[in-house]
């Protein structure tokens, strides 16, 4: 699963789910902007940052990490990056960061250099697996990226109904539902996206951004210039080249060429 695109995704279409996971208010999240910004000095990208949007000192900015693989040298490029960021910038807001691992034992804590940056209060670092259960969709959206497959249809149902009955007739609900199925697709890569949706209790696959973005504008005419724009529109909604290629009914190598 591409979890860094599929929780960036949670993050633009629910920016409340951070506050959720922080145990903050979920309003606090309508004061805040999520984003991504260039520290130009060494071609960093943040790209995930939650921006003040208000200009009140006291409200901090957060950083936030998304680390599905155990990797060495996270806390240097992180800290690093935070660092640069603050120094290009001088924001003035207090900085935050947030780290959001699938379980502990993908940590790979560097204590030599940062044991007192990770143990101050400007740093949490979040364990999916260990979140206990909780009555925020917010974090019971995220804990699905990490539900066993035995488990992830359940879960799903559970958090579309939650979608339905909390946002009733909104685009929002389209949006989540949407990113719930996208979950579960990457989850059980040997159904299709329609038994998945029949599974999941979506029956009019008509309402559905994934029908309305992609099935229906795929069975177009079929001019290459109207598939290519297709494809990158389908790219850009962090669709993965395989959804692609079975939507449009074609290869995955058809699908890279109409990229290139």
């Amino acid at each position: 699963m591409k979890t860094d695109s599929i929780f960036y995704r949670i993050f633009q279409q629910y920016p409340r789910s951070l506050f959720d996971l922080l145990q903050r208010p979920s309003d606090e999240a309508q004061e805040y902007q999520f984003t991504s910004v260039e520290v130009k000095q060494l071609a960093f990208r943040l790209d995930g940052l939650f921006l003040p949007t208000g200009d009140s000192p006291q409200q901090p900015l957060y950083l936030v990490e998304v680390q599905f693989q155990a990797d060495d040298t996270l806390y240097y490029r992180l800290f690093a990056e935070l660092f640069l960021y603050l120094r290009q910038y001088r924001p003035s807001h207090p900085w935050r960061v947030v780290v959001i691992y699938p379980t502990r034992r993908t940590e790979r804590p560097e204590l030599h250099q940062f044991q007192d940056l990770l143990e101050c209060d400007r740093v949490t670092r979040i364990y999916l697996n260990e979140l206990p259960d909780s009555d925020r969709f917010g974090v019971n959206l995220m804990k699905l990226v990490v539900e066993p497959e035995s488990a992830a249809i359940e879960s799903a149902q559970v958090l579309i109904r939650q979608t339905q009955d909390r946002f009733p007739a909104t685009p929002l609900q389209r949006d989540l539902i949407d990113l719930i199925e996208t979950i579960v697709v990457y989850k059980l890569p040997n159904a299709s996206r329609e038994e998945i949706a029949q599974m999941l209790g979506i029956t009019d696959l008509k309402q559905t951004r994934f029908y309305q973005e992609a099935f229906l504008e795929g069975q177009q005419d079929g001019q290459e210039e109207e598939r290519r724009l297709l494809i990158r529109r389908m790219r850009d909604l962090n669709y993965s080249l395989e959804d692609i290629a079975q939507v449009l009914n074609v290869s995955v190598e058809e699908v890279q060429r109409f990229l290139t």
